[in-house]
């Protein structure tokens, strides 16, 4: 059963006053006035990270600069957004929602850094834009890395309006995300992994993509102080999103697009274990589909028939009940590769 809370004082929140520069009540105000749009979301969290990653001397600081252009630049904002829409369908308005969610974006673009460089995927366009170690060189790029990830827990760990317990729990969770039991795991079985079965491939998936969105959704839950059965069904629905957006992610690193279309490199994953080339097109848009599906019914499970949060699932993903189908360029990529027959 859904939890709607609406109060006074948000839930996790000791006052509003000091709000890092920023005036909570006013934030608050800002946040509610946003009215679950990610559009206006979205400009009021892009804001606050200029804010915390000040450009003042970026001309000067190189170190800055790869900063802000690996966090800044265009991107779906998917995780902090999720994660304020979520808190906000789950009845909190806190204003410290928008730092906690700059924390996730930073330690996002802090990943996808490392995971550009030519020691991994050695991908040279990112976000329509050449990649950081491309523009800055990769010891600035890794230092970026190292200052984002410091940034985030230092956003968190120093946060005023959150209770001291709640705090605690968010830096735990943001730790857990990061290591040998996350991200970092992730980037190395995919790196090292060989040839794996179809569960294993899922796994991987689930530790480099699903990971940021459960611990987006966790994190939502914990400053809104949602029960147990919500939080489950939260991290059921961040699994089920996180093995659908690799998915679609594998299909656009080569079926029918160009780099000029999806703004990074394509072709990266050729020769790498993915559910495309170990089971077919076929069974991997089914297995697109099914896990959109479960992700929508999780949701609802969570949120009841609060909008907000679906909203943007759906215009990440578009129809959530879209037939399995297999498009031409889809079907000509995968003869082409060797998956289908001609």
């Amino acid at each position: 059963m859904a939890i709607q809370r609406r109060m006074d004082k948000p839930a996790g929140i000791d006052g509003f006053a000091g709000f890092e520069g920023i005036d909570g009540f006013a934030m608050a105000r800002r946040i509610d006035a946003a009215n679950d749009d990610p559009d206006a979301l979205r400009a009021l969290l892009e804001e606050r990270i200029a804010h915390w990653l000040d450009g003042s001397n970026a001309e000067a600081d190189l170190l800055t600069a790869a900063m802000r252009a690996g966090t800044l630049s265009a991107g779906k904002r998917m995780r902090p957004l999720l994660l304020m829409l979520v808190a906000r369908d789950l009845g909190c308005v806190s204003p410290a929602l928008v730092d906690v969610a700059c924390a996730v974006e930073m330690v996002h673009a802090a990943s996808l850094i490392l995971d550009d460089m030519p020691c991994m995927d050695n991908a040279m366009l990112r976000r329509g834009k050449p990649t950081i170690h491309v523009q800055f060189g990769e010891d600035v790029a890794i230092l970026a890395a190292v200052a984002l990830l410091s940034r985030a827990f230092g956003i968190l760990s120093s946060s005023q309006q959150i209770a001291p317990v709640v705090r605690a729990r968010l830096v735990t969770r943001l730790s857990e995300t990061i290591g040998t039991q996350g991200l970092v795991k992730g980037q190395f079985l995919d790196l090292h992994g060989g040839a794996r079965s179809p569960e294993e491939i899922a796994a991987t998936n689930e530790l480099k993509t699903g990971v940021l969105l459960g611990v987006s959704v966790d994190m939502a839950a914990i400053i809104a102080q949602a029960g147990d059965e919500v939080a489950d069904a939260l991290r059921a629905f961040a699994f089920a999103a996180g093995q659908a957006f690799q998915i679609r992610d594998d299909f656009q690193d080569g079926f029918g697009h160009d780099s000029s279309v999806t703004g990074k490199d394509v072709g990266k994953d050729i020769g790498k274990s993915t559910l495309i080339a170990t089971l077919g097109v076929e069974e991997a848009r089914r297995r697109l589909t099914s896990h959109l599906a479960e992700a929508d019914r999780q949701l609802e499970r969570a949120l009841g028939k609060r909008q907000g949060t679906r909203r943007l699932v759906k215009r990440l993903f578009g129809s959530l009940g879209r037939p399995a189908s297999v498009t031409v360029a889809e079907r000509a990529y995968a003869r082409d590769a060797g998956l289908l027959p001609n």
